[in-house]
């Protein structure tokens, strides 16, 4: 086909340093190759529908067992001419022993050729076995006619247009099947990966959880020993409180106690006091009568005594506050 001159750079070293490094890094250029090679399957299978519809639309319509008979003759003078082309082949390759085995095989779909036009012609009207019958090849999308000769089927089935189509055809089919398996890899690699992180993701969450048990249970149990703390300092403080009032209450009984006891000996010290005055005046008074007659020495004498009396009952009466007074201390 005319393309023109490639714009790619053909150097052999080139491929051999790519070759070496694809082996250590996927650069999926397999997929431009696909996609170069895929842009020309594309075109030729259009133009092969393009050339049956318009076959179906000026060829004459035959039936479905008239057609599958014309279709044996087509596959037979496709099998020549490949057997042919491949005999040329071996033939310039100096191998003359596999060309002639393949040329007795070209023999042998000669005969089955005839045999299959015979066929094919008692099946249809002479007027229209005359006609030239035409078919589409599958390969280069080119015309071949079902009586074209040997040597017309060889130029064509050899030829490098329908050659290339063959090899472009076959290195597509391997590009994809490389590119299905690298995607494969890929993919698995990628789920290998998506894998990992979950598995990282749980691993991190199971430890943010433990962390945040953990915590919690620490909290708790702080929490627990502060109010075990405060539980005991309240207890403490109750005690505290306890004996404080027990001690109080006690130090009042004692202080009601001593009071008591100072009161009741003060009322006996002013009872007796009082009764010693009331005996005193009465003997005195006794004394100042029968003293009427006494001489006043005796008069003195008397006051004296009185007054001594006096003075002790005053120094009785100090030594009992003072007892009281050292009581309520």
């Amino acid at each position: 086909m005319d393309l023109g001159e490639c714009l790619k750079v053909h150097d052999l070293a080139l491929r051999a340093d790519y070759e070496i490094a694809s082996k250590e890094q996927d650069f999926f250029f397999e997929l431009d190759a696909m996609d170069h090679l895929q842009s020309f399957i594309a075109d030729c299978d259009r133009r092969t529908e393009v050339a049956k519809k318009r076959l179906a639309e000026t060829q004459e319509e035959i039936s479905a067992e008239v057609a599958a008979k014309a279709e044996r003759v087509h596959e037979l003078n496709e099998e020549i001419g490949k057997l042919l082309a491949k005999v040329e082949q071996l033939g310039a390759e100096g191998n003359v022993e596999e060309s002639q085995k393949v040329m007795d095989e070209v023999e042998k779909a000669r005969a089955k050729k005839r045999e299959a036009e015979e066929v094919y012609r008692n099946s249809m009207p002479a007027s229209s076995f005359q006609q030239q019958k035409l078919r589409v090849c599958e390969v280069c999308s080119a015309y071949l006619g079902l009586h074209d000769n040997d040597r017309r089927l060889a130029d064509h089935f050899g030829g490098k247009l329908h050659l290339g189509f063959i090899e472009i055809r076959e290195k597509l089919e391997e590009l994809k099947r490389v590119v299905a398996e690298k995607q494969e890899k890929r993919n698995q690699e990628r789920l290998k990966r998506r894998e990992e992180r979950e598995r990282e993701e749980r691993e991190k969450l199971r430890r943010s959880r433990s962390r945040e048990h953990r915590r919690h249970r620490s909290r708790s149990m702080s929490r627990e020993r502060k109010r075990r703390t405060r539980s005991k300092s309240r207890e403490k403080r109750h005690r505290h409180r306890s004996r404080s009032s027990s001690r109080s209450r006690s130090r009042s009984h004692q202080r009601s106690g001593h009071s008591s006891r100072d009161r009741s000996r003060e009322r006996s010290r002013r009872r007796s006091s009082k009764e010693r005055f009331r005996d005193q005046d009465l003997a005195s008074r006794d004394r100042d009568r029968s003293s009427r007659d006494r001489s006043p020495r005796d008069r003195d004498r008397k006051d004296k005594k009185r007054s001594y009396e006096s003075a002790n009952g005053r120094s009785e009466d100090r030594r009992s506050s003072e007892e009281r007074e050292a009581g309520e201390i």
